[in-house]
């Protein structure tokens, strides 16, 4: 259990916080902490070790069907737990802000910027006077990086960018001063130079204005110059708590040490390292430490003895029987650890040029791409970079002939072809596969993954019956799935399990060239690692690719030639290592700055 944290400036303190699902089975247990004022803490961890139950339970509240049970959540003084009704409400913005994942959907559509952040601060502060609303608005966009006039306050939420939305988030929870702040992964889905101004902003903020933050994410990389504590959770439980440097400098549980070592970075290519295994469930939390069984270095006892959080140095506390207490180089070409590494595929080749763009232009309401130029070779993986709104999505849609109002030149294998997929050759459509971004939406939920995998079976090459089960159980094999996948339905696999299922729905198809969009954007570490590692695997059997992405660390660890797109023009391109190491463009080299690294703060 965590000792207290000794500052007359506490803000937040957790002691023995319990969450249970019907049945008494845990969900989280024995969690205790406490934060500063001021003070920026990383919750890490894969998907399902509870950092989202944490975090919503911090404003007291537990996803249905589950009960905060026991414990106590401390805030500025006020027992958040045995508040109700109105307390609770105004607690809730007012003591406690929360910044969720995806602003697209947390913000209301509906309602303009002003009118958005005008109903928060009344619902708080009724009686402020319209001078002090308005001063108060002002203020707060100014702070968040926004600016303060009237057309971005008449402004709908769709009519901004990622950022900015993100930042409308930022300036929602702040603009109530709360004490303490709850960001749920809310850079995911922005682009490395939006995230680096969005993370630069909140810090500053609760440097000025003295308000604790809780960062919840997957990703080390990310938090690396932003925290000055890490806490490291897995299966309900923190198994590892840490100022920044000590963490980084000598991480001392396997599972912190794993997640480092499965983290792709744009300072070095390396091996990445993906954890075997899932996170249990709750209600199948093994005996004795829950890692075990993932564990390289586990001994018997391990499988007996549940390890408490107990502090060895300096503050650094971690829950192992055999905790791992040596430095470790995490800025080296290999970080130690007792898990497999998957190969780093050797540079490819000189080979005939499969796929071929000229002179490419497409447009929407506005024209989104310009002479557009580009060649992918037999066996290659190209990947195409930039900000959001650079225009990667839309290229990549129109080669894979999913794009509308597209001119240009485009040849596959020599020949022309059609930038309708509808007008391409039957014979070609299967050889140009896409797999999508969000494997939740990709997927139908009506459809068993056997159903899914085996309707281009049937409409690409006729087979149904006992050959199409038979080719369907060997895809998944392919990816790393066992056979009853066939009869399980998307709702009953993971985010990773699923955008295999994708991965597979593309690859039964027998393509030669396989468009990737940002496939790797929405999942944790661990499984990301597994799948670049996949995807290694199928390029040395000869699979193109083509794969878009934000993330610079991704690129480094995949891709053999890169493509720089910037409002819809090609600003740089050539190997990923020239183009990440000697990057000439100044566009480029902002992305490179950008990008988040263990090796740097």
């Amino acid at each position: 259990m965590n000792a207290p944290l000794n500052v007359a400036s506490e803000v937040l303190r957790v002691r023995d916080l319990r969450v249970e699902l019907a049945g008494q089975v845990d969900v989280l247990a024995e969690v205790s902490f406490s934060l500063a004022a001021g003070e920026i803490v990383g919750l890490v961890g894969e998907s399902g070790s509870g950092k989202t139950t944490l975090a919503t339970a911090l404003l007291r509240h537990a996803r249905q069907g589950a009960r905060i049970v026991g414990g106590q959540v401390v805030v500025a003084g006020q027992p958040l737990l045995e508040l109700a009704g109105e307390a609770l409400r105004l607690a809730r913005g007012g003591l406690v802000g929360y910044v969720a994942q995806d602003p697209a959907t947390a913000l209301n559509p509906a309602l303009r910027i002003g009118a958005l952040l005008r109903e928060t601060l009344l619902a708080h502060l009724p009686g402020l006077s319209p001078g002090a609303l308005q001063q108060r608005i002002a203020q707060t966009l100014v702070a968040v990086g926004l600016p303060d006039d009237e057309a971005l306050l008449r402004r709908f939420p769709h009519q901004l960018s990622g950022g900015q939305q993100q930042r409308v988030m930022l300036a929602l929870a702040f603009v109530l001063r709360p004490k303490l702040i709850v960001l749920d992964e809310p850079t995911t889905a922005l682009d490395v130079t939006t995230q680096a101004h969005v993370l630069q902003t909140l810090k500053q903020l609760c440097r000025d204005q003295g308000v604790a933050a809780l960062y919840v994410t997957h990703d080390l990389a990310v938090v690396r110059g932003l925290v000055d504590r890490v806490m490291v959770m897995y299966a309900g439980r923190l198994v590892e708590v840490a100022s920044r440097d000590a963490l980084f400098r000598a991480p001392a549980h396997p599972y912190t040490r794993a997640l480092l070592a499965a983290i792709p970075d744009i300072a070095r290519r390396q091996p990445l390292q993906a954890l075997p295994g899932h996170a249990p469930a709750p209600g199948q939390r093994p005996h004795g430490c829950a890692f075990a069984p993932r564990c390289g270095q586990r001994r018997a006892q391990c499988s007996v003895l549940e390890p408490a959080l107990l502090e060895h140095q300096g503050g650094h506390q971690v829950a192992c029987l055999l905790p791992q207490l040596a430095p470790v180089a995490v800025d080296s070409t290999a970080i130690e650890t007792a898990f497999v590494a998957a190969p780093v595929a050797a540079p490819v080749a000189a080979s005939a040029v499969l796929l071929e763009v000229q002179g490419l232009d497409a447009a929407y309401d506005r024209q989104v791409l310009f002479d557009i130029s580009l060649q992918v070779r037999e066996g290659e993986c190209l990947a195409l970079v930039g900000e959001s709104g650079s225009g990667k999505t839309s290229l990549a849609r129109a080669i894979a002939g999913l794009g509308e109002n597209v001119q240009g030149q485009l040849r596959y294998a020599g020949q022309p072809l059609a930038f309708a997929a509808r007008q391409r050759a039957a014979r070609l459509r299967h050889q140009i596969q896409y797999v999508f971004q969000n494997p939740y939406r990709a997927l139908n939920p009506r459809q068993t993954v056997g159903q899914t995998l085996s309707t281009p079976l049937a409409h690409f090459f006729g087979l149904r019956g006992a050959q199409a089960r038979q080719r369907v159980e060997a895809v998944l094999e392919r990816v790393s799935l066992p056979a009853r996948v066939a009869d399980l339905y998307p709702q009953g696999l993971s985010g990773g399990e699923r955008q295999r299922v994708a991965i597979a729905r593309a690859l039964i198809c027998e393509p030669k060239l396989l468009v990737c969009d940002e496939i790797t954007s929405a999942l944790d570490v661990s499984v990301q690692a597994s799948i670049l590692a996949l995807l290694r695997r199928l390029q040395g059997e000869g699979l193109t690719l083509l794969f878009v992405t934000h993330d610079l660390g991704v690129v480094r660890a995949i891709a053999d030639r890169v493509l720089v797109l910037r409002q819809g023009r090609v600003v740089e391109q050539g190997s990923a290592g020239q183009v990440l190491e000697q990057p000439t463009d100044t566009y480029t080299r902002n992305l490179v700055a950008h990008s988040p690294s263990l090796a740097r703060v």
